[in-house]
């Protein structure tokens, strides 16, 4: 099979080896003329035989919208568009309905996987018409994992199901990388625990929070037993934050989910203004000690 695929980054380039590995004909165009097959999108699909099949995987928002844009002026009725990126669900329905005023299909694409999937194939979740699902199949089942395809593959539902659950999979990845996260300090604030890496390590196998995630944190660990050579600073993609908008739209308690993002709000403070406030209340009702700014730091003397 033939595909044409915009967007040649961190998990393009290897999305686009994994499907040639499958023995489909890939042409990639990426600004960056060192990595991409093709010198601009129209000699992209000049390249492509009709009925065309192109997989978009761009950062999410305004150069996603824009290149479906382009691509709505240069494909054909009959060929068909994914947008495999991060897109928020809500601009599905807005890029089918423009693409499909023109003949042109579409399908939403959550992918999991990250730069692992090269290897391990990655977890896809498509929102969409099942005819234009069936004719994407064969480049979706040589992205999944190997085995059986249900394990790997979801048709979620109409267009947006597939980013829609792709969110609501990257909250709850939110609240399981922040438990583990707890955990890991806990151990480090104890004086009983002597080897900590070794007791995360120790967790990997027969025991219920066994999981890919906790993998990758024995990894670093191995590398940086006390992670000493990060920074606590975590960014979001907005995932996290499209969750908890929608389990308030939904009336559905995610506690963890937004307890998780809340967390990685409070990474970016070098001083929380939240908190001062609350040490200057604890001072005023209870006269409880509070620590001053000093001349040139966040921290000063104590004082009543």
């Amino acid at each position: 099979m033939q595909l044409g695929l915009v967007g040649l980054g961190k998990m393009g380039f290897n999305m686009r080896e994994r499907i040639r590995r499958a023995g489909h004909e890939v042409v990639g165009y990426d600004r960056n003329p060192e990595v991409s097959d093709a010198d601009s999108l129209a000699d992209m699909v000049g390249k492509l035989s009709a009925p065309r099949l192109v997989w978009v995987m761009v950062p999410a928002g305004d150069i996603t919208r824009q290149t479906i844009a382009e691509l709505g002026d240069l494909l054909e009725p009959g060929d068909l568009v994914i947008d495999g990126g991060n897109s928020r669900f809500t601009d599905d329905e807005i890029n089918a309905k423009a693409l499909g005023d023109k003949g042109v299909g579409y399908l939403d694409a959550g992918v999991s996987g990250g730069v692992w999937g090269l290897e391990n194939g990655y977890g896809l979740m498509v929102g969409g018409d099942v005819e234009h699902v069936e004719h994407a199949m064969p480049i979706f089942d040589a992205l999944r994992p190997e085995g059986p395809r249900e394990e790997g593959f979801a048709h979620a539902g109409r267009v947006g199901a597939g980013h829609f659950a792709k969110m609501v999979h990257n909250g709850i990845e939110y609240g399981l990388m922040q438990a583990y996260a707890e955990g890991f300090e806990l151990l480090e604030a104890s004086e009983l625990v002597d080897d900590v890496p070794a007791t995360i390590k120790a967790w990997q196998r027969g025991t219920v929070v066994r999981s890919w995630l906790l993998d990758l944190l024995v990894r670093a660990l191995e590398s940086d037993p006390e992670l000493d050579d990060l920074r606590g600073h975590v960014e979001d993609s907005g995932e996290g934050r499209w969750t908890v908008e929608e389990a308030i739209k939904h009336a559905v308690p995610a506690p963890v989910i937004s307890a998780a993002l809340f967390a990685r709000f409070a990474s970016r403070q070098d001083d929380s203004p939240a908190m001062r406030a609350v040490a200057a209340l604890r001072n005023q009702f209870g006269g409880h000690a509070v620590q001053t700014a000093g001349p040139s730091s966040g921290s000063g003397s104590t004082q009543s």
